[in-house]
C-alpha cells in the first residue's frame, strides 16, 4: 500500500512540474503605455488615419546647406571599406546627394502604396497597407505581416510588395500586405518610456494586426523584425499562423549545439551538416575574434550609450549615411570591404540607398532606432522569450552572406514546427532589398505547405 501511495505521489509530482513548466512556457506581454506622461485615462482612441509622407523646400534646403558645409577627410592609401567607409567614395555619394538626387520624386514612389497611422499604447504606428489589385473568383488574399531591421526601414520591402500581391503565375498565393515602421523608427513614433524591447513590440504589432480585423495571419522578417515577429508567435501562437523568417540567430546553446560545435568539423554529417555549414562555423579561432571585434563594433555602441553617437549622426546627414551605408556594404558581403566603393551598386541603386537614409533623416529616427539595442541587451541574453521554442509552423530562408549562420540542426532547437529551410543561392543581410524574387520564391513555397496547396 505506502508502495503504491508513493508511486502515486511520485506520478503527482511529476504531472504537477509537467504542469508548472507548461505554463512557464507561455510567453506573455502586458499592455504597456509609451506615450508622453501618466498613462491615459480612459479607451484608446483606435481610429485608422490616412498618412502621407511629405516634404518640403526648407527641408530640402536645410538638407542642401549641410551637404555644402561637410568637412571631408581623406582615407588612408589602399585602405578601400576595411576601416570604414571610403572617402573618396562618400564624396561621390554626397555630389549625387547633393546635385542628383531627387528627394520630391522618391517621396512620390514612397506614396505609391497606401500609407497609415494608428495609435497603440500612447504612440502612433506607422504602416504600409497594400491590398491585390484583383484576386481570381473564390480565392481570397493571404494576410502577411512584413517586419524590417536596423538600419533598414519598410522601404525595404517596395521590390517584394508587387511579386506577393500580383504574382505572376495562377497557381501562387495572393497576398495582403502590411508593413509596419518599428516604433523609433522611420514614421512611427518613439517610445517615451525606457524599456521598450522586441516583445513590447511584438505585442503591439500583433494588436495593430487585430485593429485591422485579422484573426489568423503571416508573418515575415529579417534582422530586428525575425525577433520581433518570432515573439509574435510566441505572444500569440493561435494568431500566427505561420513564420517565415530570413535571418536566425543561434538561440540557447543546448546539448546538441555544444557536441556539434565540439566535433561538428571532423564528423559534420553526424551533426547534418553541409559543407556551407561547415566553412561558416569553422575558421581559424583568430579569424573568428577578428571578424567579430571588426563588424559588432556599433552594437556594443548602441547597447550602452546610444544617445551619444546617435546625436552626431542627427546633426550630420553625411555621417548619418556613412553610418548606414557602411552596414549595406560589408553586410551584403563581407568581402565588399575590399572594394573601392564597397560594392554598394552591385545590389542597389543610390536613389534606393539615399531613400533609407532621408527616411532616417527626414524623421529624425536614429537616436531611437539605436535605443533599440540597448532595451533588448540591457535586459541580458537569458529572457524568457530566448528560452521558450516556437510552435507556429516557422520557415527559414538561410542567405549564404548573412552575418551569422545557423544550420538546419540548430534552428530546429527553437523553431519546433520547421516546415522549411532553404540554403539561398545569393544574398546577404538585406535580403528583401537584394534579392527580392527569391525571397518571394521562398515565401510562396512556405505558405503553400502551411496552407497545404497542391503542387500542380
Amino acid at each position: 500500500m505506502y508502495k503504491e501511495l508513493a508511486l502515486a505521489l511520485g506520478l503527482g509530482t511529476v504531472v504537477a512540474l509537467v504542469f508548472l513548466k507548461k505554463r512557464k512556457s507561455v510567453l506573455k506581454a502586458h499592455d504597456g503605455w509609451w506615450g508622453v506622461g501618466a498613462c491615459h485615462q480612459g479607451p484608446e482612441d483606435d481610429s485608422i488615419r490616412p498618412f502621407k509622407v511629405e516634404t518640403t523646400s526648407e527641408e530640402i534646403e536645410d538638407l542642401h546647406r549641410r551637404l555644402d558645409q561637410t568637412r571631408s577627410f581623406p582615407s588612408l592609401e589602399d585602405s578601400q571599406f576595411n576601416y570604414g567607409f571610403n572617402s573618396k567614395y562618400l564624396e561621390k555619394v554626397v555630389s549625387y546627394w547633393r546635385n542628383d538626387f531627387n528627394w520630391r520624386k522618391q517621396v512620390d514612389k514612397l506614396n505609391k502604396y497606401p500609407h497609415f497611422k494608428t495609435k497603440i499604447e500612447g504612440i502612433d504606428i506607422h504602416y504600409v497597407h497594400v491590398k491585390p489589385k484583383s484576386l481570381a473568383e473564390g480565392t481570397r488574399a493571404v494576410p502577411l505581416m512584413m517586419v524590417h531591421g536596423w538600419p533598414g526601414s519598410f522601404y525595404e520591402f517596395y521590390g517584394i510588395i508587387p511579386l506577393l500581391t500580383e504574382p505572376s503565375s495562377p497557381d501562387d498565393i495572393t497576398f495582403e500586405i502590411i508593413c509596419p515602421s518599428i516604433p523609433g523608427y522611420g514614421f512611427s513614433e518613439a517610445p517615451h518610456k525606457k524599456g521598450f524591447d522586441g516583445v513590447c513590440a511584438a505585442h503591439i504589432f500583433n494588436k495593430l494586426m487585430k485593429r485591422l480585423g485579422f484573426n489568423q495571419y503571416y508573418v515575415q522578417g529579417g534582422d530586428w523584425g525575425s525577433l520581433i515577429t518570432t515573439n509574435m508567435a510566441q505572444l500569440e501562437p493561435n494568431a500566427v499562423k505561420g513564420l517565415h523568417i530570413n535571418f536566425a540567430p543561434p538561440g540557447k546553446a543546448g546539448l546538441l549545439m555544444m557536441l556539434s560545435i565540439l566535433f561538428g568539423r571532423r564528423f559534420p554529417k553526424l551533426f547534418g551538416f553541409t559543407e556551407h555549414d561547415v566553412k561558416r562555423l569553422f575558421p581559424t579561432m583568430e579569424k573568428l575574434v577578428v571578424d567579430a571585434i571588426r563588424e559588432t563594433g556599433y552594437m556594443h555602441i548602441q547597447s550602452t550609450k546610444p544617445d551619444t553617437a546617435g546625436r552626431g549622426l542627427n546633426d550630420s546627414p553625411v555621417g548619418l549615411a556613412a553610418y548606414i551605408l557602411e552596414k549595406f556594404s560589408t553586410w551584403t558581403d563581407p568581402e565588399f570591404k575590399n572594394l573601392e566603393d564597397g560594392g554598394l551598386e552591385r545590389k542597389f541603386s543610390l536613389d534606393d540607398l539615399l531613400t533609407n537614409v532621408m527616411i532616417y533623416w527626414t524623421s529624425k529616427s536614429i537616436i531611437s532606432s539605436m535605443r533599440f539595442y540597448k532595451e533588448n541587451f540591457s535586459k541580458g541574453l537569458n529572457q524568457p522569450h530566448a528560452k521558450l521554442p516556437v510552435y507556429v509552423p516557422s520557415g527559414v530562408a538561410s542567405f549564404p552572406n548573412e552575418l551569422m549562420h545557423s544550420p538546419k540542426s540548430w534552428v530546429t532547437q527553437k523553431y519546433h514546427k520547421l516546415k522549411t529551410y532553404t540554403p539561398m543561392a545569393r544574398g546577404g543581410h538585406f535580403a528583401a532589398m537584394e534579392e527580392p524574387q527569391l525571397l518571394a520564391e521562398d515565401v510562396q513555397s512556405f505558405v503553400k505547405i502551411v496552407e497545404k496547396r497542391k503542387k500542380k
